[in-house]
């Protein structure tokens, strides 16, 4: 507590403590038109506001010589020493091609978010990550961009360590992740449990700390013949941070409320997250900018004595992370420049219970039973770096980017039981790796004498793909026996081998896979006049294992009045099926209604998908179209866009083919199985939604701003065919369930909406934010519908600068503690009249706001 009392003395010793002043000034682009939302702060300080609608704006600030800063997106930020001024008008200019500045959907250095032809959400992290009480980038937007679902997940093995996320309500790996506009490796996990994304591979977007992150932009539109393969349900780039001669951090704690926690605390998932970010300068215009994070976070129990767990919540992990961001002048033309960066991940969950008396528990090891720990080791790097210039008048980028994400599983207080007396606890189980690399070359140019100003910009991108799977210890995965049990109801079974929670993988199990993709592209983008612009671009890939895919897209946007615009969009896309749906294949243990069943994921070219006539996997194809208005006037701004997305040959994970089957019955005993599962172009969907944004800003004083922002999304699938083959006649109930159907269509709420109330003055700051999730249905395990009724969650933060350079934030998120709907209330009143049939073996399902209830927290920032 001592050492606390210091840093806090250390912190507020170097806090300016002089009397604040009050900067005016008004902020204008090139043509003299008022800037609005431009963002203004005093460097080293929590000093900061935005500009008004006509661009004025007013500013504290700490002293007389001190640094203030102008940035908007599609523009050069400014950092400007007042010299004693209290008078500051700026213009800003657009930004430069040796900047490398773009805004995710369009190739124009010259377009900027709010004249774009398509839609694009720009997410201050900043702004986000001072006001709310989500630390991590998932659940950040999660709750910031309703088209955005992320929820966390129990009892789902892999998926309790990576959080799944979609866009759109379309599968995690139908949205592309850039970091600086380059592309971005995706997680080597795939999928199997859990509720959303089942059958899916997608990016961990938490492996990249918030702490470095300067914006995130959503590009909600089909982007696959402008960016290439992943890009069906749209975009996310994640912009690093370039500050230079500024520390700033935080240091966060918080935990939630327990519910119904077996040791009676008040609080459970405690969380602890310590950060820090400094940039420096090198030479003339260059730069590093450095990020740290720590962030660890402990168990929740959502206990009930009905449940078939005993541990039913989330996973408690260790986080570390660092990033850096770079850029080095070459000559006056060009620069070098370099980022990524290295975060590891240790994490265990609990496994569904094993229960005493039971062929899957050893009683002189586990005289009460025992509850699995499935435990992992995440490695994940990234390392880009190029040569960004211009040759002969074009903006030229050459870059190669290189990253790996490698999950390792090990078991905790577990048992093999086949070795009954003899077992370990401890197990390493193996795990899996995914490598990717990626050249680029870009050219692009803007013609300002072609017509109203024309861009045009083309390239190619080599890519190289691997995917290893890497056995475990030889008693996590072998049966040694058989070995008999007999049961407390006199059956004699044979007990399993492997690790209880998680059996390892075999060397059977081992691939080594790679491939190649090359691809070429071409995009334009002319302002016919000042009121209308048109853009087209189409893109060729071939691919070393499947072929190869054309694809192309228009997008126009037209003025019609001042500050009222439409814009349409229509392209065709594309997404490989990824190697670990390719390749990935493993026995694993699955619960239905409590009786655990060991399974298998075939490969999709194993003898078990052959004999079902199942065809190897190709790429899944799309159509997609979108259609809106905007308007911004007067510090209000609206934004409506329609779109519909219709999607041939989807993958997803099948369901179950049990042992008594015709056809494969006899494999899957000789494998020891009770069933088996394989990946399959098996559905056609299609997918009809409304994007909503509606904020208005302005000031009641000088001292005094406020923003207000509703925003909301209306989605809405359906399953147009099920692809089976002949094979398959009679089986289509095992091919895909009305179970697995639903949980598809449940990856988004039908509606999903927030209402943000901003509010800062002087040193003062509220955030008040409302967020509905509208009903989910999905099917348990004996087939009965459970439909969790609509929720309305309320998050609520107040800040107070305690000087210019310390912030102080207190609040919670979800403080009404809302739960989605409980099991018991599907089978009945009485608490001994129902048994939890939920896909985590829980109360509720990993759906809406989730399952841990209020989150309070505590945040003191600094900038220096």
């Amino acid at each position: 507590m001592k050492k606390l009392y210091a840093l806090l003395f250390w912190l507020l010793a170097l806090s300016s403590l002089s009397a604040q002043n009050l900067l005016k000034g008004k902020v204008t682009d090139e043509n003299g038109n008022g800037l609005a939302g431009v963002t203004i702060y005093e460097r080293g300080t929590s000093n900061g506001t935005v500009s008004a609608w006509d661009g004025a704006y007013a500013l504290r600030y700490s002293s007389p010589d001190a640094f203030i800063v102008f940035s908007y997106t599609g523009f050069t930020t400014q950092e400007i020493r007042l010299d004693g001024r209290t008078q500051l008008d700026v213009v800003m200019q657009e930004g430069l091609i040796i900047e490398g500045l773009e805004i995710v959907g369009s190739r124009s250095l010259n377009r900027t978010v709010t004249n774009s032809p398509v839609p694009v959400d720009i997410i201050n992290v900043r702004d986000v990550s001072t006001t709310q009480g989500q630390l991590d980038v998932n659940q950040m937007l999660q709750f910031a961009a309703p088209s955005f679902n992320a929820n966390r997940q129990t009892g789902a093995d892999g998926a309790d360590h990576t959080d799944p996320a979609s866009l759109r309500g379309l599968g995690p790996d139908q949205t592309l992740v850039l970091i600086n506009g380059k592309r971005r490796h995706q997680s080597s996990l795939v999928n199997i449990y859990g509720t959303r994304g089942r059958g899916n591979t997608g990016t961990d977007l938490n492996a990249i700390p918030a702490a470095a992150i300067e914006r995130i932009e959503i590009l909600r539109d089909g982007a696959a013949a402008q960016y290439g393969s992943d890009a069906i349900a749209g975009v996310i780039n994640i912009v690093l941070k370039d500050n230079v001669d500024e520390f700033t951090g935080n240091v966060n704690v918080g935990a939630h409320l327990a519910k119904d926690n077996p040791d009676r605390s008040t609080f459970d998932g405690e969380n602890v997250q310590i950060n820090g970010n400094y940039g420096f300068r090198i030479g003339e215009g260059g730069f590093i900018n450095v990020t740290t994070d720590y962030w660890f976070r402990g168990h929740t129990n959502r206990y009930d004595p009905t449940l078939y767990r005993r541990q039913f919540g989330d996973a408690k992990g260790t986080n570390f992370g660092t990033y850096f961001n770079g850029s080095v002048p070459i000559g006056s033309m060009a620069s070098v420049y370099a980022f990524g960066g290295l975060n590891t991940r240790k994490t265990d969950a609990y496994a569904w219970s094993r229960d005493p008396g039971s062929a899957r528990n050893v009683d002189a090891i586990y005289p009460n039973g025992f509850d699995p720990i499935i435990a992992t080791d995440i490695t994940d790097r990234s390392l880009s770096a190029g040569v960004r210039g211009e040759l002969s008048g074009w903006g030229t980028d050459f870059n190669h980017t290189a990253g790996s994400n490698r999950f390792h599983f090990y078991g905790g207080e577990t048992i093999n039981a086949s070795l009954e007396e003899r077992s370990p606890t401890e197990f390493d189980d193996g795990g899996f790796q995914l490598r990717q690399n990626v050249t680029t070359l870009d050219f692009t140019r803007f013609f300002k004498d072609w017509l109203n100003g024309t861009n045009i910009a083309f390239g190619v991108e080599h890519r190289v793909e691997n995917y290893q799977i890497f056995a475990g210890e030889e008693g996590s995965w072998r049966t040694y026996g058989p070995v008999l049990f007999v049961t407390p109801d006199g059956d004699t079974v044979a007990r399993p081998g492997g690790a209880q929670g998680f059996p390892g993988f075999a060397p059977s199990n081992e691939v080594d896979e790679s491939r190649t993709n090359l691809a070429a592209y071409i995009d334009a983008e002319a302002d016919f006049s000042d009121r209308f612009t048109l853009g087209a671009a189409a893109r060729f890939e071939n691919y070393s294992d499947f072929g190869s895919t054309l694809n192309g897209k228009i997008a126009a946007r037209l003025q019609i009045a001042s500050g009222l615009a439409l814009r349409a969009s229509a392209g065709t896309g594309f997404r490989a099926p990824s190697l670990a749906q390719l390749y990935f294949n493993s026995i694993y243990t699955d619960f239905v209604s409590g009786v655990a069943v060991d399974k298998f994921l075939a490969k999709n070219n194993s003898p078990v998908t052959r004999a079902l006539g199942i065809e190897p996997l190709k790429e899944e194809t799309s159509l997609n179209f979108g259609a809106g208005i905007t308007f911004a006037r007067n510090g209000l701004s609206i934004t409506a866009d329609y779109y519909h997305i219709k999607i041939d040959d989807r993958i997803v994970l099948t369901g179950d083919f049990y042992d008594d089957d015709d056809q494969i019955g006899d494999i899957l005993k000789s494998l020891k199985v009770g069933s088996a599962r394989f990946f399959s172009n098996a559905i056609n969907t299609s997918t009809n939604g409304l994007d909503l944004i509606v904020s208005f800003g302005g000031r009641f004083s000088e001292d005094q701003r406020y923003s207000v922002t509703l925003a909301g999304n209306w989605n809405d699938m359906t399953i147009d065919k099920i692809n089976t083959s002949r094979q398959l006649i009679g089986k289509e109930d095992s091919y895909l369930s009305n179970r697995e159907k639903l949980f598809i269509l449940a990856s988004a709420p039908k509606l999903k909406g927030n209402l943000t109330f901003d509010y800062r003055a002087r040193r003062w700051g509220g955030n008040l934010r409302l967020t509905y999730f509208d009903k989910i249905e999905i099917e348990d395990y004996i087939g009965t519908l459970d439909v969790y009724d609509a929720r309305v969650t309320l998050d609520l933060s107040l800040s107070y600068d305690i000087t210019p350079n310390l912030r102080w934030t207190i609040g919670g998120a979800n403080i009404l503690n809302a739960y989605p709907t409980a099991q018991k209330d599907f089978y009945g009143p009485g608490p001994n009249e129902y048994t939890a049939e939920s896909e985590g073996g829980g109360l509720y399902d990993s759906v809406q706001m989730g399952f841990n209830g209020a989150f309070l927290f505590s945040r003191v920032g600094f900038r220096f």
